[in-house]
């Protein structure tokens, strides 16, 4: 990781714990170089990402302007796993493992999942507790030929973690799509919901390595009034 990496990093913990609330701006450039004893130009790099990921807004002559953002919110684009969002929102969460299985893919799911037929996965389920409460509930496939070993242990913690620092594995891109769904007996089941819940919200991505090679399909449910998804779109001005 490079060294504006890390300091976006700590900056970003800073502001989603409060340290930077929102309407306050964050130290200087000049105060920033000093505290973490590198270039003008690094802190600069670290600042245009916090700006670019929509956490500041730089204004003249005044500094980094913090924005305002809310907890438990969902990115629609980017490529960032569960445990990563949780570190980065300071919130507390237990996952719980429902079941670890080898499947293999039929028609039906290779359909549905982008995998090829008779290809064996990892059948992962998932629960996320937040405030005590079942509030996720994430369903992976996980392509064996890439993942040969997988347990409880390592699905309770960060499977990401474990796939590019363990085995190595370039994590690239990923096809994202969001829909309403009616709630299934397996919802109800195994998640919190409320009395008048009757859906509930999917997000199903299919996740390539960097060699455009599918080898993760995820379904992840998601109580439909305890999230907002986002993206945050900055306007670049026309070269025309």
């Amino acid at each position: 990781m490079k060294t504006y990496e890390i300091i976006y990093q700590n900056i970003e913990r800073g502001i989603l714990k409060g340290i930077y609330p929102p309407g306050s701006y964050l130290p200087s450039e000049n105060q920033l170089r000093k505290t973490y004893a590198v270039s003008r130009d690094t802190i600069r790099k670290a600042l245009s990402l916090l700006m670019a990921n929509g956490y500041i807004q730089k204004m003249q002559g005044k500094g980094s302007l913090v924005l305002k953002r809310e907890q438990l919110r969902f990115p629609v684009s980017g490529l960032t796993s569960y445990k990563e969002l949780q570190n980065s929102y300071g919130y507390e969460s237990v996952t719980d493992v429902v079941s670890l299985t080898k499947v293999t893919i039929d028609e039906e799911m290779a359909r549905r999942t982008g995998f090829e037929l008779g290809e064996i996965c990892w059948s992962l389920i998932r629960t996320r507790q937040i405030d005590q409460k079942k509030m996720i509930l994430d369903k992976d496939l996980l392509l064996v030929s890439l993942i040969p070993e997988l347990d409880t242990e390592i699905a309770k913690d960060s499977i990401y973690r474990y796939f590019e620092q363990d085995l190595h594995i370039n994590i690239g891109f990923a096809e994202k799509e969001i829909t309403i769904d009616s709630l299934t007996e397996e919802d109800r089941e195994l998640l919190d919901l409320n009395q008048h819940d009757i859906n509930i919200v999917s997000v199903k991505s299919r996740v390539y390595t960097s060699e455009a090679r599918q080898f993760q399909y995820t379904e992840s449910r998601h109580q439909v009034d305890k999230f907002r998804f986002f993206d945050f779109a900055r306007r670049n001005p026309s070269t025309m």
